[in-house]
């Protein structure tokens, strides 16, 4: 029996040995033990290799360095570009003319275009101010410009007016009534004597004046109404403003214009109403004159005479027309009998009319047809 208990111990211990060796076989093949965080395909990767117990560094990858480029040469900064140029349209420019009439440079009206008169007037700007007078605006025009004006308004930049407070206007009366009076006359918006009172018809004589330039129709004086009637006339004598009708002759003529300094011209000056006679730059006669009315206003600028009448007799009024001299259309240079009778209370269709009967007829002698006529103001 003992033997029996030792042979049952030794196969039993044998039993455990195997089971044990089996264990630790299963295992190593398996890799699945605590603490080993790999799988068996990592456990059969090639592991770096290195001192025991320590990790080999990583090799790091190879980098491809690109050539580098040779250093850029530095460059001028590019030329600004033209702020504006001739030809140009639109706001921009609306805002160009704008700005250049806050410095008297354009009138008041923009149109939008950079047409002749816009350049002429950038290049007066800028040769003022010490630029390169090319007429086209840069951008050290445009800085200068911007700083010595301020923003034009919508309204500026679309001709949208508006009076100005009334410097004369309906009941007013005295010597600055009497000056705009006589103003009127001598451009025809006004006809008869000059009262010293802003009555009903200088009141219309104003608005009439106003709607033809483009100005708010009030009757009443504003600044911009004066301006534009100060600059089409000259102060008015003593005699005008007081209704002293002047002689034959008596009219100060104004300074010639160039047009009439070279050949054969009949000098027509609207602000003295005057006509000369101007051979190669030097007068030969002087005479009185007056012209159209304010709906049908004598023509300015350089004409010819295209054809001479002695005894014209007009088609459309039936009245005499003595000595004329075609210039422009149906308007002539002629006598008138009107004229001679009410003096400057009356006016032309159109013409301009001559009192002086023998100084005419002995103009008309001189005179040839393809003559210049220059009609102005001076």
């Amino acid at each position: 029996m003992r033997a029996l208990r030792v042979l049952t111990t030794t196969v039993a211990t044998i039993g455990l040995l195997a089971a044990a060796s089996y264990g630790v076989g299963y295992a190593v093949r398996h890799g699945d033990g605590p603490g080993t965080g790999r799988t068996e395909a990592a456990a059969s990767s090639p592991q770096p290799t290195g001192a025991p117990g320590t990790t080999a560094p990583a090799t790091p990858a190879p980098t491809s360095t690109a050539p580098t480029s040779p250093a850029t040469t530095p460059t001028e900064p590019p030329t600004p570009a033209n702020v504006l140029e001739p030809g140009a349209t639109g706001v921009k420019v609306r805002e160009l003319q704008a700005r250049l009439f806050q410095l008297a440079w354009l009138p008041e009206t923009t149109t939008g275009r950079y047409d002749p008169a816009t350049r002429a007037a950038v290049s007066g700007f800028q040769a003022k101010r010490g630029i390169k007078a090319t007429g086209v605006v840069d951008q050290r025009t445009w800085k200068r410009l911007l700083a010595m004006t301020k923003q034009p308004t919508h309204d500026q930049l679309f001709n949208v007016l508006h009076p100005g407070p009334a410097i004369l206007a309906a009941g007013d009366d005295g010597v600055a009534v009497r000056d705009l009076q006589a103003r009127l006359v001598s451009i025809q918006w006004l006809f008869g004597n000059v009262s010293g009172s802003y009555d009903d018809t200088t009141t219309e004589a104003v608005r009439g004046f106003q709607a033809k330039r483009g100005i708010p129709v009030t009757g009443e004086v504003d600044q911009r109404t004066l301006d534009r009637l100060q600059a089409m006339t000259t102060a008015p004598t003593h005699a005008a403003m007081y209704n002293e009708s002047p002689s034959t002759g008596s009219n100060v003529p104004g300074a010639l214009d160039a047009r009439c300094k070279v050949g054969r011209v009949l000098c027509i000056d609207k602000t003295s109403q005057t006509l000369r006679w101007v051979v190669d730059g030097k007068v030969l006669k002087t005479m009185d004159v007056r012209f159209g009315a304010s709906y049908s206003p004598t023509r300015e600028g350089l004409f010819h005479v295209y054809t001479m009448d002695a005894d014209h007799v007009s088609h459309l009024y039936g009245s005499e027309m003595p000595f004329s001299m075609f210039f422009s259309g149906g308007q002539a240079v002629h006598y008138s009998s009107d004229f001679a009778a009410r003096g400057y209370a009356g006016a032309s269709h159109g013409c301009v009319n001559v009192r002086d009967y023998s100084g005419l007829q002995w103009l008309f002698g001189q005179v040839r047809v393809g003559d210049a006529v220059v009609v102005y103001w001076s």
